[in-house]
């Protein structure tokens, strides 16, 4: 049984098993005393800022980068060329911070917690975001999970997918992207994908031995001493932020098609006479 309802707080709609509440990100004010500034949610449909800033967390190998796609897909941005792309993803991986010689030894061994806080470079993070914000391209770094390095964002060039043009829709995913506060506030939306740890461990293990050429042993000693303990202290909790919790992942069709008619009908009424390099914007496009 599906309920779908909508009040001027948002949207409201659960399945027999799950209820999920997505907010009006247009319609609320959300506080941010700790920074002083105005928080972007602003107030009223014809405000709504472009570009929009979706924020998805979730645990590891929950989905997060399928429910992003799928988002695209629906949104008809899936097979657009990388500069006309009005929708774009980034993960938050990319910014995981260059390792000095003792952790790059502790990674190879399978004891460096990629999963703590400390794992990132917050700064570039941020000031990537903070670009992207203010309508500007930038260049996103490319981590190698193999040898675990980051190369070097200068040295970015466009035929290697790591430039980002202006878009009118980006979303960050990363299981920690609420956790920093200056970057949680800057998200227009929030979304939370919540999958089972059976599942997302087996989803792990898969992943790690066919794409990263881990062995078995070394992936199950590192999700049970850091990356489980990680969750439960710095990524569960964040939760708490989430307009929208997705059960399931991508396989959630029902909630993954509400939130993408919701972010069309949040796109559709100010379109801003912006540089751009598409001719039109992606709302009203076919899915």
């Amino acid at each position: 049984m599906l309920l779908i309802c909508y009040r001027a707080t948002g949207f409201l709609f659960s399945t027999s098993r799950r209820l999920i509440l997505l907010r009006h990100p247009a319609t609320k004010m959300a506080h941010s005393h700790q920074v002083g500034r105005e928080s972007p949610r602003l107030n009223g449909l014809e405000n709504v800022p472009r570009p929009f800033l979706i924020g998805v967390a979730g645990g590891t190998a929950s989905g997060k980068t399928s429910v992003c796609a799928k988002i695209m897909e629906q949104l008809g941005q899936a097979a657009v060329e990388s500069r006309s792309r009005q929708v774009c993803i980034i993960s938050q991986d990319a910014f995981y911070r260059n390792l000095n010689p003792e952790e790059h030894q502790r990674a190879i061994r399978g004891n460096f917690n990629f999963d703590h806080p400390d794992a990132f470079d917050t700064n570039l993070m941020y000031k990537t975001m903070q670009d992207i914000a203010a309508n500007k391209t930038v260049e996103i770094p490319t981590y190698d999970y193999v040898t675990h390095k980051r190369a070097c964002s200068v040295q970015c060039r466009e035929d290697t997918g790591q430039v980002l043009y202006p878009a009118d829709v980006v979303l960050l995913e990363g299981i920690l992207v609420f956790y920093f506060p200056e970057l949680r506030d800057m998200f227009h939306m929030k979304l939370f994908v919540d999958t089972d740890p059976d599942t997302r461990l087996s989803r792990r293990v898969l992943r790690d031995i066919k794409e990263r050429g881990r062995d078995l042993e070394k992936i199950l000693h590192q999700y049970t001493s850091l990356v489980k303990p990680a969750f439960e202290e710095f990524c569960l909790p964040t939760k708490k932020y989430a307009d929208v919790i997705i059960p399931r992942g991508a396989d959630n069709t029902v909630a993954i098609d509400l939130i993408v008619q919701h972010i069309q009908e949040l796109m559709r009424p100010n379109r801003q006479n912006r540089r751009r390099y598409n001719s039109e914007s992606l709302v009203g496009r076919p899915h």
